[in-house]
């Protein structure tokens, strides 16, 4: 009997933002793939969950697929997590997820925290209809065309690292103009939670005037 891949949502931050079936899962599988194992025992240790964790990441991903096929060919049950919220989204996972699906082995999705679905469900923003972008290429004209390109009757979803959020925002001011209204949502459950809302050049604005800019960001954009 083949195994089965548990594709399985984890906290962004509080971890006490984990359900009860993605608990049970954790501690019903045979090994546990992991984007950090090192970052993921922090999680485990705490609901004092034992299971092998191995490292699935871009660099191994190849290799890894194979490993996993070959656990499943044996009726191993296969957990798959990433650092952070759910597995698949801006992650390596979708792979793994692929080419278990290519193989009709089974994959069951245990769901549970999104940052994009968190931040766009208290960003105040229309929710009816929305496009998720991840993260924009580096290119300026890269970034301002992939904006305007996307400009419909949408809420448009970005993810960002501090240090290229700047250049993100400003991008935004060009493809949209000072105007458009844009939340930005800072460290999602945790310590630190922020949102920063108003016109793209009020925001922009803000984060330029900080001395320092750290943490996760998701940026979203009123529709026209």
């Amino acid at each position: 009997m083949s195994g089965r891949l548990f594709v399985i949502a984890t906290p962004m931050g509080n971890l006490e933002d984990i359900t009860i079936r993605a608990l049970n899962t954790l501690k019903s599988v045979d090994v546990i793939f992991a984007e950090s194992p090192m970052h993921s025992k922090r999680l485990l240790s705490h609901y004092e969950i034992e299971k092998r964790v191995v490292k699935y990441n871009d660099h191994n991903a190849v290799k890894m697929i194979d490993y996993a096929l070959e656990l499943a060919d044996e009726g191993q049950d296969i957990g798959l997590i990433t650092d952070a919220g759910t597995p698949t989204i801006q992650d390596p996972g979708y792979r793994l997820v692929s080419a278990f699906r290519q193989k009709g082995v089974d994959v069951v999705p245990i769901p549970g925290t999104s940052a994009f679905v968190a931040a766009l469900s208290a960003s105040g923003l229309p929710t009816d209809r929305f496009v998720f972008l991840g993260f924009l290429p580096k290119g300026p004209i890269k970034k301002r065309n992939i904006l305007k390109s996307f400009d419909m009757e949408a809420t448009i979803i970005l993810y960002e690292s501090p240090n290229r959020l700047i250049k993100t925002l400003e991008a935004v001011v060009d493809a949209f103009g000072e105007d458009r209204e844009v939340v930005v949502a800072r460290e999602l459950t945790k310590i630190y939670e922020e949102f920063v809302a108003g016109s793209s050049k009020e925001v922009l604005e803000v984060f330029k005037g900080r001395d320092s800019i750290k943490g996760e960001f998701v940026i979203l954009i009123r529709k026209p």
